[in-house]
């Protein structure tokens, strides 16, 4: 494969086509998590758009239905014009062999519309195209979904004042946007059977056909396997079985091990700070037949000596989840531990002559 060269440009107003770069860009059409792809008809039909829709359109992990990344719709760049130009989600493929002699992608924001992600590839070939999606495909999907994410997350930092984070601020000293429709459930302390002390703060969101919750929890960092997918599973198991429970006596919420295997991964947040990501599907044991997605990041306090919790789970029985689930996933981007808030800022020092 030839060498490929990899940038990122936030923002950028010199594709072809943004000539006016000091308008005021308009706001971005389409809806959240949908893409356009730029690329000829007959690419679009071949291999290539094939790897396209291998990353573009694969399926979800840890949802109880199948739903894709994105949803996609195609138009050739012959007929990409002002009506297509300000969508949110953009992958443009440019395949000339005339005119590229080794491959490139190159992030953008912000270019037609506002807000919108961009990414632009060029390539020689359809082979040289098909190699790069294999080697970038899923790094270019998770800008994309980071993209979503960030946008979401900007939006519920507009929510100053709501009970919910005013309790995660009084409870642990640390901040999250919560929207305002999510109402404070419970603000507590308590001991698992272990001994280990757990405070919480609870929220929902039931106001529609959808059942939305966040629960933050912390606990002492005491042992260094703390961040392995078995002690996250373990402990939010005994977390959710003493403080989750059902309409039936002795039914409660956990961890569905069987349909789907929890995932784990590493993710940055905050200025690439580490954060263990769980990921998986919760169902109600002993009672009745609920379950669905949940999503949870779990960090340390650097300054507590805390391990702090945060997590999402829906309640949406026959509806699709996945831009329900990735909306409140983005909550959980906007936790700022204290060692985030107690960041010294950059003091720019003068001399006087």
């Amino acid at each position: 494969m030839k060498k490929s060269v990899i940038m990122l440009l936030l923002p950028l107003a010199l594709l072809a086509g943004c000539k006016d770069s000091g308008k005021t860009l308009t706001s971005a059409t389409g809806s959240i998590y949908e893409m356009l792809v730029v690329m000829d008809n007959g690419v679009w039909e071949t291999a290539a758009g094939d790897s396209v829709r291998k990353y573009m359109a694969a399926d979800m992990p840890c949802l109880p239905q199948m739903e894709s990344y994105f949803t996609l719709s195609q138009v050739s760049p012959a007929l990409f014009d002002n009506l297509f130009m300000p969508t949110r989600n953009i992958l443009f493929v440019d395949i000339n062999a005339d005119r590229y002699t080794q491959n490139k992608i190159t992030y953008h924001t912000n270019v037609y519309s506002q807000p919108q992600a961009l990414c632009r590839i060029q390539c020689a070939s359809r082979e040289d195209f098909e190699a790069l999606m294999a080697e970038y495909g899923e790094k270019i999907q998770q800008w994309f979904v980071r993209q979503e994410i960030d946008r979401q997350g900007k939006f519920y930092q507009n929510y100053k004042t709501t009970e919910p984070r005013q309790a995660v601020q009084k409870h642990f000293k640390c901040d999250i946007a919560v929207p305002a429709d999510y109402l404070l459930v419970a603000d507590t302390a308590f001991q698992l059977a272990d001994g280990t002390p757990i405070g919480l703060v609870w929220a929902v969101n039931d106001g529609g056909a959808m059942r939305r919750d966040l629960l933050i929890w912390s606990y002492p960092y005491t042992d260094k396997n703390t961040f392995t997918e078995q002690y996250l599973c373990q402990m939010r198991d005994s977390v959710m079985r003493h403080i989750v429970k059902g309409g039936i006596d002795g039914s409660y919420a956990g961890t569905e091990y069987r349909q789907i295997p929890p995932q784990m991964r590493s993710i940055s947040v905050q200025k690439n700070a580490y954060c263990a990501e769980l990921r998986g599907l919760w169902r109600m044991y002993n009672g009745t037949s609920m379950g669905g997605p949940f999503v949870e990041h779990t960090r340390l306090d650097e300054v507590s000596q805390m391990v702090i919790t945060s997590e999402v789970f829906l309640f949406a029985p026959g509806q699709k989840k996945r831009n329900a689930l990735r909306q409140q996933e983005a909550i959980l981007y906007t936790l700022q531990l204290q060692q985030e808030i107690n960041e010294l800022k950059e003091v720019e020092v003068r001399s006087e002559r």
